[in-house]
Parts: C-alpha cells; sequence; structure tokens
C-alpha cells in the first residue's frame, strides 16, 4: 500500500496519508474546514454537519470521510458557505445564547465561527426555549441554555476520563444532554479535574470561580478569528 495519496481541495493538491480523514488531511495542509463538533482528541461522529464538504459531487462529512486517491473535494463555495451559515444561524435560534453575559465570549467557537461567517444576526425567529441551568456540583456550572448538542462531553468522558458522566437523552426538538445521576450533575462523579469539564465548545460546561478571568482584548478570538491556527501552517 502506498504511504501517500493525492486529493484535491479547491483546485490545490495535496499529500494524505492513507486512513486519513479529509478534516485531518486539510488540517495538515494547512487548509481550515469550519467544525463544531469535531475534536482532535475525540473520535468523529459527524453530527454538526457544520465540516460539510463537496466529495466528487456528494455532500460529506469531512471529520469521518477518508481520503482516498484522486479525490476532489470543495471546501470554500458560496453553497457550502451558506450552508454553514444556516446551520450557525439554526443553533444561535435553538439555544439562549447570550453572548455579552456569557464568560465563554471570546473562547466560545460557535460565537467565533458567527463571526469569521459575517453574522452578526440570526436571519431566523428566536425560539427561546425554556432550558435549565444545573448549578448543583460544587466546581461546574452546566447550562442548557447553550447547548448545541455537539456531544463533545459525552465523548470525552466515556474516551477520556473513562466514566460516562453525560449521555444524549430525548428526541429532536427535546434531545438534550442528561447525566448518569438521579437528579443532577452534584450526583455524578465527574471531577473538576475531567477532560470533559474543559471541552465544551461553547458555555454550556464553565467551571466555577474562574469566569471572566481574562479581559477583553486577552481571549482566544479577539485578535485572530478561527481557524487562523491551521491557516498559519500553510503561511
Amino acid at each position: 500500500m502506498s504511504d501517500s495519496v493525492t486529493i484535491t481541495i479547491d483546485g490545490r493538491n495535496i499529500e494524505a496519508r492513507p486512513g486519513q480523514t479529509i478534516l485531518e488531511a486539510a488540517d495538515a495542509a494547512g487548509i481550515y474546514i469550519p467544525r463544531l463538533c469535531s475534536h482532535p482528541d475525540l473520535k468523529p461522529i459527524g453530527s454538526c454537519r457544520v465540516c460539510t464538504v463537496v466529495v466528487d459531487g456528494r455532500p460529506q462529512a469531512a471529520c469521518v470521510k477518508p481520503v482516498m486517491d484522486g479525490m476532489v473535494v470543495q471546501n470554500s463555495t458560496p453553497e457550502l458557505l451558506q450552508h454553514r451559515r444556516n446551520i450557525v444561524d439554526m443553533m444561535f435560534v435553538e439555544g439562549n445564547h447570550f453572548c455579552m453575559f456569557c464568560e465563554k465570549s471570546g473562547n466560545c467557537e460557535l460565537q467565533a465561527m458567527a463571526y469569521r461567517f459575517g453574522i452578526t444576526a440570526p436571519q431566523y425567529p428566536f425560539q427561546f426555549p425554556e432550558k435549565e441551568v444545573d448549578a448543583s456540583h460544587p466546581d461546574i456550572l452546566l447550562d442548557h441554555n447553550r447547548c448545541i448538542m455537539c456531544a463533545r462531553c459525552v465523548r470525552a468522558s466515556q474516551e477520556l476520563d473513562g466514566k460516562n458522566v453525560f449521555q444524549s437523552i430525548g428526541r429532536g426538538f427535546a434531545r438534550k444532554i442528561g447525566v448518569n445521576g438521579e437528579r443532577a450533575l452534584g450526583d455524578t462523579d465527574m471531577a473538576a479535574t475531567d477532560k470533559a469539564a474543559d471541552i465544551c465548545p461553547v458555555g454550556c460546561i464553565v467551571r466555577k470561580r474562574v469566569g471572566f478571568e481574562k479581559p477583553i482584548g486577552q481571549r482566544l478570538y479577539d485578535t485572530r478569528p478561527i481557524g487562523s491556527d491551521i491557516e498559519e501552517v500553510r503561511a
């Protein structure tokens, strides 16, 4: 078997390793493909679809689609950009995201993605769902208003922490993140040192007593757009 394959992304030929996903190959080549559910320490599940690309004429989730020699990938067409904007828009209106009051502001991947796409206000009507806030844990706050159902916490708890603190429960609009305690997060065996406490891309899972530590101007996405670290590989 060859040690490498050649794929084309937006007209650029890049070398990739067999077994890599399109997302991994693009990252290594300095090509940013937006993503929210994907994380380098977790197994990909392709749930958010923000990483959708067109492969040989068909839409595919780049985080789960393996590379194949000769594959032709489109990543930055106007149609794909609009598709991603629509997904991000829906994430905002299906939750209650008040960025100006959120302690994750400036470090939030959803907020940063909206800025990258030029979204200043969602195009869909706000749903204003009733969501609970779970403050029962002594060190960790779980705010369902900000959850985007990326399932990072579910996978991190299982794959990295060796626990099963979080699960996805319900279906459709009623779907949410549940915990394995009888009543609330404080009833679980989650610890403040768990990887699941740090992996949330938004402000759904946050540590207590550390909010707003970094002032405006020093936060992760204050000075450069999300994805800049990947694009710097190509520069």
